[in-house]
């Protein structure tokens, strides 16, 4: 919080009052937390305490984190929403007006997504598999055999993450500057960019950048940003091959390229877009729907209601495991079809014994079940809060669409209200609070929270 006061003082703006006293607040309990726990915890946590924990740190950090944003006269419910989204890397907003707001809080929005970013790398390579979550558990040796051929400790394999995800934010940085970004501007849509975040500094987004270069630079760190971690760590340390022998990277790519590239031909058809101009929107806002970044060029859902359909469809892809992107993520959809692949072949002959793998990894029973539990209850999940959020009064293309967004972590809806035009302050009181807990329990999992509430796990 300090930064952005930092930012606030070098431009003169009296906001950096907000930054401090919400720096010394959240310092203070912060620090009688830590004494009144003291050494309890030095034994190590077992996995019940695990649960609690995660949940309660995602939890946490946006309810301290909204702090700051009270400063701008919005009430807390707004002022958690956003930082819930921020910190969970979704990037759907309630504020507008971003061209004229305090610099300081345009950059807490993007540190706030930095850190969502790096926080749900770590969580994903060191506390998914062990809770054996939604398939995770086929990654746990993986992981593993990966950080013992880099480092000795898992303690180096987590600094190396963070290294390497400072040097690409770096290096985005960089990159937009030279398209011709101004560095203010280069610097929150770097942070937000590797983050798969989404938050600008402009309500129009990246239609406020005219070079079709800056647009293509955001779709390099977009998709480097949805590709696992761990790889990109072995790629700098001269192994790049190791990205291409994934399965989910592989198919991550050619889904992209064959919808991209499928929606460019519709554009360039139905809209009339010339084909470079078709190319750039096309898979820009293919690469941003489906990394969960939610930056938009343009308004897609007013480019015809194929593109909507295909909009609601891409919510729920995600990218690959190990990155910063929501949504069900790719493996799982690989470990589904080939389970339904390895149904349909026993139907034809039932006595012959059949063993899907994925990448080397023979799929057992356990993890199938585990990823197709997943699928049913994230579906489930979406449609629940659809359903919540029609009884305050929202139509049904927003409420859907709202609640696609905010369980895959993506950022905009669609329709004229949450659209890539608009934004979700219209939105009743309520319903920011339903969406913000859906965006903690997409960010986690889902049954990282759901396992809370059954009775047995509090049971002795």
């Amino acid at each position: 919080m300090l930064i952005p006061a930092i930012v606030d003082i070098a431009e003169k703006n009296a906001d950096w009052q907000a930054f401090v006293f919400s720096a010394v607040l959240t310092g203070m309990v912060g620090m009688l937390l830590s004494l009144a726990v003291g050494g309890a915890l030095l034994e190590g946590l077992d996995t019940r305490q695990t649960f609690i924990l995660t949940t309660l740190a995602w939890a946490t950090l946006p309810a301290f984190g909204a702090l700051p944003f009270l400063w701008l006269g919005i009430d807390y419910a707004d002022a958690v929403f956003e930082a819930v989204s921020g910190f969970t890397t979704t990037g759907s907003t309630v504020l507008t007006g971003l061209d004229d707001l305090p610099p300081g809080l345009l950059v807490w929005r993007s540190i706030m997504q930095w850190m969502g970013g790096v926080g749900i790398i770590v969580m994903a390579i060191v506390l998914l598999p062990f809770l054996r979550i939604g398939g995770m558990q086929l990654f746990q040796s993986e992981n593993s055999d990966r950080s013992e051929k880099i480092v000795s400790r898992s303690v180096e394999l987590i600094r190396l993450l963070g290294l390497a995800y400072l040097f690409l934010t770096v290096l985005c940085i960089a990159a937009y500057v030279v398209t011709g970004m101004e560095l203010f501007d280069a610097f929150n849509h770097a942070l937000t960019t590797i983050a798969t975040g989404g938050y600008s500094t402009h309500d129009v987004s990246f239609s406020y950048f005219t070079n079709p270069a800056t647009g293509w630079v955001a779709v390099v760190f977009m998709i480097i940003g949805s590709l696992p971690f761990v790889l990109i760590v072995q790629a700098l340390r001269g192994h790049p091959l190791l990205l291409w022998r994934d399965p989910q990277v592989r198919a991550l790519l050619g889904f992209l390229a064959v919808v991209s590239l499928t929606l460019t031909v519709y554009l360039g058809i139905n809209m009339h877009f010339p084909f470079d101009e078709a190319l750039l929107r096309a898979t820009f806002n293919v690469v941003s729907i489906v990394t969960g970044t939610g930056y938009a060029l343009g308004d897609y859902s007013s480019w015809g209601a194929p593109v909507v359909g295909i909009a609601l469809l891409l919510m729920f892809v995600g990218g690959c495991t190990g990155s910063t992107t929501g949504g069900i993520k790719m493996f799982r959809f690989l470990v589904f079809f080939g389970t339904v692949r390895a149904h349909l072949r026993r139907m034809v002959r039932p006595h012959r014994i059949m063993s899907e793998e994925y990448s080397g990894t023979r799929l057992t029973p356990e993890l199938s079940f585990s990823v197709l539990a997943f699928l049913v209850v994230y579906m489930g999940s979406v449609g629940v809060i659809t359903v919540a959020l029609s009884f305050f009064d929202l139509d049904l293309v927003t409420a859907v669409s709202a609640a696609a967004t905010s369980v895959g972590n993506v950022g905009p809806g669609l329709g004229p209200v949450i659209g890539p035009d608009g934004h979700f302050a219209p939105l009743p009181d309520g319903a920011k609070w339903l969406l913000s807990f859906a965006m903690l329990v997409g960010r986690l999992e889902l049954f990282t929270v759901l396992v809370l509430l059954d009775p047995d796990f509090w049971s002795k």
